[in-house]
């Protein structure tokens, strides 16, 4: 088994809504146990401005599966929660990011683990601590030392 740890995002609709549906939903998949998710927290959307704020959380859990076919995984829950892919960075009624696999360094044409943007995001680096505080990326980086680096945290707790 290994350890994941995934972004959840959301703008459209109901953003609460949406991401306590998708803890609910995630309870139901056999490939994913042990499962633990961060407060929510409200952000400025990042790129296009014209779209609501999101709702941001980090959740972990354990799964057999390897990175790119949890990958498929996690896509497949995004569609069944009516994603739409319209624009980069732009508004989405789900938004799931496989940010870290175990220790996994990985460069795939559909997937880089760890997430690219993982170390530069207040909506990552906060719940991702909240829920891992003592956590280490693969290149030795603590979460906390990257977290103390982040020139603003413009984020509101909101569960």
């Amino acid at each position: 088994m290994s350890t994941i740890y995934v972004g959840l995002g959301a703008n459209l609709g109901n953003p609460v809504q949406t991401l306590t549906a998708l803890l609910e939903r995630l309870q139901q998949v056999p490939e994913l146990s042990h499962i633990k998710c961060s407060s929510f927290y409200r952000s400025a959307p990042m790129g296009p401005q014209d779209q609501p704020d999101y709702v941001n959380a980090v959740l972990c859990a354990q799964t057999h599966l390897a990175p790119l076919a949890l990958l498929d995984l996690l896509q497949n829950l995004e569609n069944e929660f009516g994603r739409v892919r319209n624009r980069r960075w732009g508004a989405r009624t789900l938004d799931l990011d496989l940010l870290l696999f175990a220790d996994v360094s990985l460069h795939h044409p559909r997937l880089t683990v760890p997430h690219p943007g993982l170390t530069e995001r207040d909506f990552v680096l906060v719940p991702l601590h909240e829920i891992a505080p003592d956590l280490t990326l693969p290149d030795g980086r603590s979460i906390g030392s990257l977290l103390e680096h982040l020139p603003s945290h413009d984020l509101i707790k909101i569960t």
